[in-house]
């Protein structure tokens, strides 16, 4: 049996998927293919270095750090989440990111960023080793992660990208092409979520003017997004997919800045895992 891993986005909604993660790693379960979105992505990449509890760890400890989130780093470097702390000093030397596990772990791992060119999803199969913030895979991974409108494009190979929530924000179709008998999704909004229309496209169309499909993708996401949790619910109620999502919102700010509210998030997380435990491995047992 082939088993798969879906991880949505949505900044530090991510702290909930962490929770999901780590009781995933607790209990033994393990995944044949995975892909991350955003958040996602890099709170997400825990599961294939199986590094238990990293992820609630070091945001908790640095989420006041200014080196970490701030508006003085979108001031400055023109990126909310200050790239060469978060993708640099914090993976590589504060809390290491466990690159030789990530890479001799046999789970196939991908992350979705968006080209600003076609306003289209790419999937990067992470399986580059590199031990350096230069590497080609973590390069990929932070432009997963890079929000519009506070995140500078990434320049991987001579193009552009951006947030893979704006194209793809719930992969789950990519998943079924990776020939999964199983798929859990992990979802970070409720069930009776529906996305509204964005509220700064007067901004984007300022800021990517000269790249009118990443405009049009943008100004169509919640059409996108809504279509798909549409899509996860018809396949959960055939039975096809299991899905691990929050019963209701979990208000948390983007760049939140309480180690309490990071940790109530996080224990939903492991709470809603916990309780689905015995049925996912009955589901996964078929």
């Amino acid at each position: 049996m082939k088993k798969g891993l879906v991880m949505e986005g949505g900044a530090m909604r991510g702290m909930f998927t962490c929770g999901v993660i780590d009781v995933l790693m607790e209990n033994g379960i393990t995944f044949d293919s995975a892909v991350g979105v955003s958040a996602g992505a890099t709170f997400g990449l825990n599961i294939k270095s199986k590094q238990i509890g990293r992820g609630i760890r070091y945001n908790k400890k640095y989420c006041n750090d200014k080196r970490y989130a701030s508006i003085k780093s979108l001031i400055t470097t023109g990126d909310i989440y200050n790239v060469s702390f978060c993708y640099g000093t914090l993976p590589y030397e504060l809390d290491k990111w466990d690159v030789e596990c990530f890479y001799n772990n046999p789970m196939d791992f991908f992350c979705v960023a968006t080209d600003l060119s076609t306003g289209g999803p790419v999937y990067h199969k992470c399986d580059n080793y590199s031990n350096s913030p230069d590497g080609q895979d973590i390069t990929w991974i932070r432009a997963s992660a890079s929000m519009p409108i506070v995140s500078r494009p990434v320049e991987i190979d001579g193009n552009l990208y951006l947030d893979g929530g704006m194209s793809d924000s719930i992969p789950l179709r990519f998943m079924e092409k990776q020939n999964c008998d199983r798929i859990l999704v992990v979802e970070t909004q409720p069930k009776d979520y529906v996305k509204k229309p964005f509220s700064h496209m007067l901004l984007v169309k300022l800021m990517l003017r000269k790249f009118p499909r990443m405009i049009d993708t943008m100004e169509n996401r919640h059409i996108m997004y809504n279509s798909q949790k549409a899509y996860v619910q018809k396949k959960e109620s055939e039975g096809d997919i299991f899905v691990i999502r929050p019963d209701a919102p979990l208000n948390i700010g983007a760049t939140e800045k309480n180690p309490d509210e990071l940790q109530r998030v996080y224990d939903l997380g492991r709470n809603a895992a916990t309780e689905k435990l015995s049925q996912l491995k009955e589901y996964f047992s078929k």
